[in-house]
């Protein structure tokens, strides 16, 4: 069967990368050249540097996202916060990876539906759904755009609940000058290198201003040990390696123009596209969103995307099908989300990066408006 064109990459890593990949190289000859490849001097300067740029005190580098997300729950049991049973409020809406954090450490996932403009957690759902087992909310910055999260505060404040963060999309998005990463007690980051900040392989962390937390966190990275052959806790292995740190240490300093080029595409989509049959996505403010995927919703979306498939238009689905009606929690989450179902069956994600031509944008915003909606 012959593939269809592509003129119009959903995102070219090669290209993201080609921008810097001098540094890159040198970056990468230093770790080989140094003998030492795993929790060293590397790591080290890249959590300093990222506990600084997002305003936090320690950050802990891990091996993936999902895995930042489960240690830092990890942590907070290991600490006596949550106990196995306890409920997480996070959103239907999202990757699979928020549910399996919550349920790999056998606590239980209460998904809500999301606010309709934003696809972010509704501190007032969030609200109705507390019970007497929950322990936290997990708000996912989905897409890029920051949640609520002075009014999801404002809820786990009066119901004593941890506040954590799904960061995985939203390096730098900001509220009121603070970072993602910093607004709630803990924050899991991934680094895969589709992220807005992404290492050339898998790579993740956790952020927080909680000496004991970050304590726990690297200890249970690391087999659980704090001092060589000791181990204080049942931990795993998760540790950030030597050279996706000096990679990322590199990216981390063009992570601002990139997004400063993400907006300007972001603008010029929302400016250009006018349809009658296709929803754009909005910033509730600027700062605030950081535009990691430029998501569309049309209740003809297999229709549109094989339109813009023949037009050598690249595009993706995030998500096909939400965490609870996934295979992998058949019989076990019986959650009712219309809403987040019926938002699964509309979205579709345009080309957005920060090497992405000007004549590449012209050419997707004309092809969407040229869309013919089936009858």
């Amino acid at each position: 069967m012959e593939m269809p064109r592509v003129d119009v990459p959903f995102l070219s890593l090669k290209a993201v990368n080609a921008r810097h990949a001098d540094e890159l190289k040198a970056a990468a000859a230093r770790v080989i050249d140094s003998g030492w490849y795993v929790l060293g001097e590397e790591l080290a300067a890249f959590e300093a540097e990222f506990a600084a740029w997002c305003g936090v005190r320690h950050a802990i580098g891990v091996g993936n996202g999902l895995d930042a997300l489960a240690l830092l729950l990890r942590g907070y049991m290991e600490l006596g916060r949550i106990a196995e049973g306890d409920e997480v409020i996070v959103p239907g809406n999202t990757f699979i990876a928020s549910f399996l954090a919550i349920t790999t450490n056998r606590l239980v996932p209460v998904p809500v539906e999301p606010d309709p403009a934003s696809f972010n957690l509704d501190p007032a759902r969030v609200e109705a759904a507390i019970g007497r087992r929950t322990r936290a909310i997990m708000a996912v910055h989905l897409y890029g755009q920051l949640a609520d999260m002075p009014g999801l505060h404002t809820v786990a404040r009066e119901h004593g609940l941890l506040l954590v963060e799904d960061a995985a999309q939203a390096h730098g998005a900001a509220w009121d000058g603070r970072r993602a990463g910093s607004l709630g007690d803990a924050a899991g980051f991934s680094f895969f290198p589709a992220k807005n900040l992404g290492a050339l392989g898998d790579a993740g962390a956790v952020t927080t201003g909680d000496e004991a937390l970050a304590q726990c966190v690297r200890a249970l990275r690391n087999y659980g040990s704090e001092v060589k052959y000791q181990h204080r806790l049942r931990g795993t292995n998760s540790r950030l390696d030597e050279l996706q740190a000096a990679l990322l240490r590199v990216k981390l300093k063009y992570v601002e123009e990139d997004t400063r080029l993400r907006r300007r595409v972001a603008m010029r989509y929302l400016d250009g596209i006018r349809h009658p049959h296709i929803g754009l996505p909005f910033a509730m403010r600027e700062e605030a969103h950081v535009w990691h995927l430029f998501v569309l919703r049309c209740r003809h979306r297999e229709a549109l995307q094989r339109h813009l498939a023949a037009c050598g238009i690249q595009t993706q689905v995030h998500y096909p099908l939400p965490p609870h009606r996934q295979p992998a929690y058949a019989g076990r989450l019986t959650a009712r989300l219309p809403l987040t179902e019926r938002l699964h069956g509309e979205v579709l994600s345009l080309p957005i990066g920060p090497a992405l031509a000007d004549a590449d944008v012209e050419r997707v915003i004309a092809a969407v408006n040229a869309f013919r909606s089936p009858a």
